[in-house]
């Protein structure tokens, strides 16, 4: 939608003057405030006027591209005046180009870790902003309403300033409408958006990533329980375990159940998510300090690439990744994903997956049991209810399919035991699994398939 915006705003130049000094500082100055007020807009829409999201998102897209597109057309016509056009057309598409790289690299790895949302759009804004004012103050002559542009230039600019010395508490007044809760930790890191809310009696915390809610406190238990109990409980070695995800340290607490568990490696992407289990009060009380536990080694690094190397193997793998709402997420959901951590999984080992909902996106959780029984020749489903998720899936890998008849949990547990354990193995007639493909790196097909299950 932005390129094609881009492709109008080319055609749009047609119907200007030739006066193109002072239309490329319209157009910057346009850009500047759209581009600038996006971000706090749309975090104010989504809280209170959610039906209009999505035609104000696109509203921004389309006029912010329009505009940008305008841009080229303007100043290629503008130096051609002085220079043959072969030469402005190269120069103009090379500094294009050379700024397209420059901000999509400057934008991931410094704008939007350091600053936030909020921030950088205050910033990107301020750049356009200055742009318009120099090149209004150096080519003051060639501009006719010079006065009216100055004033302009000027007032968005200390508007913009304005925007960022205040984002932070902007952004707090989104968030609290956003989450509804109490805010008590809130951070834009290199990865992700990280915010921990409290309820006003402080009886129920949750972690959201992205705007996704991880877990609530109020049955977070739960999840973990059956996350972790199945394939801890089964016989065989459990000296060395694997975890991957799970870095607020409640899937440890747990496995550190277990006397016979050796080593922990857990290997989370993010160290703002394991400082927070180590450290954050609140989540060291629900964890049990055990991210402090001796057996523990965290390792901050990306599952991928920490798996795809030579190491140590593992007797049982625990999956607890976030949900593959992204491109990202969705490789570590593939075939691909499966095998290198089958390479790191000692004989007899078993793993164990959170698969999101096999109700909210049906297809997509019977897509990830369909690869793991790919690669492990074997998978087995089961799903439980939490009340703040709805019905939740897992799949669980193991040697030679040897599932229990009865299931023994030698461990202190609220929620699962045997007989809730065998239920879970039941799935009711409208969760039962559906023809889907696999997943792979080359065919990622799992985003595809929770997308369009969430959509509808």
């Amino acid at each position: 939608m932005f390129m094609f915006s881009m492709g109008i705003g080319s055609l749009i130049t047609k119907k200007l003057n030739d006066n193109y000094i002072q239309n490329f500082i319209l157009v910057e100055i346009l850009i500047a405030i759209f581009g600038g007020i996006s971000g706090i807009i749309l975090f104010t829409v989504f809280p209170f006027l959610r039906i209009f999201y999505e035609l104000c998102m696109y509203s921004f897209i389309i006029i912010i591209g329009c505009l940008v597109g305008m841009e080229i057309p303007i100043l290629t016509s503008l130096i051609s005046k002085y220079r043959n056009t072969k030469n402005t057309i190269a120069d103009v598409m090379s500094f294009d180009y050379l700024g397209a790289l420059i901000g999509s690299v400057i934008f991931p790895l410094i704008l939007l870790p350091t600053l936030g949302l909020m921030h950088t759009s205050f910033v990107i804004g301020l750049i356009n902003s200055l742009v318009a004012l120099t090149t209004l103050l150096i080519f003051r002559k060639h501009v006719r309403k010079f006065k009216l542009f100055l004033n302009l230039s000027i007032l968005t600019t200390i508007a913009l300033i304005i925007g960022n010395i205040f984002g932070g508490y902007l952004t707090k007044f989104a968030e609290k409408n956003l989450y509804f809760d109490q805010i008590i930790f809130s951070k834009q890191t290199e990865y992700q958006k990280v915010v921990f809310t409290a309820s006003k009696n402080f009886k129920d915390h949750r972690l959201f990533i992205d705007g996704h809610i991880q877990f609530s406190s109020k049955d977070e238990y739960r999840y973990h329980e059956f996350l972790v109990h199945p394939a801890m409980s089964i016989k065989g070695n459990i000296s060395n375990v694997l975890i991957l995800g799970g870095g607020d340290g409640l899937p440890v607490r747990e496995v550190i159940k277990y006397n016979n568990v050796k080593s922990i490696d857990l290997v989370d992407i993010d160290p703002t998510i394991t400082n927070m289990g180590k450290n954050l009060p609140i989540l060291k009380e629900m964890n049990n300090n055990s991210m402090n536990d001796d057996r523990v080694n965290i390792i901050n690094e990306d599952a991928f690439i920490y798996l795809n190397q030579k190491g140590k193997k593992y007797d049982r793998v625990i999956i607890d990744l976030p949900d593959p709402h992204n491109e990202a997420l969705s490789k570590l959901y593939s075939k691909e994903f499966y095998n290198i951590v089958k390479k790191r999984m000692n004989d007899g080992a078993i793993l164990v997956t959170q698969s999101s909902s096999p109700f909210f996106v049906k297809r997509a959780f019977w897509s990830i049991n369909k690869t793991l029984e790919h690669v492990f020749n074997n998978s087995t489903p089961y799903n439980i209810s939490l009340p703040s998720f709805g019905i939740w899936g897992f799949n669980l890998v193991t040697f030679n399919n040897n599932i229990p008849e009865n299931w023994i949990f030698e461990v202190k547990t609220r929620s699962i035991n045997n007989t809730s354990m065998k239920k879970s193995l039941i799935f009711e007639k409208d969760l039962l699994k559906v023809k889907v493909p696999i997943n792979t790196i080359f065919q990622p097909k799992l985003y595809d398939l929770y997308a369009t299950d969430m959509s509808n």
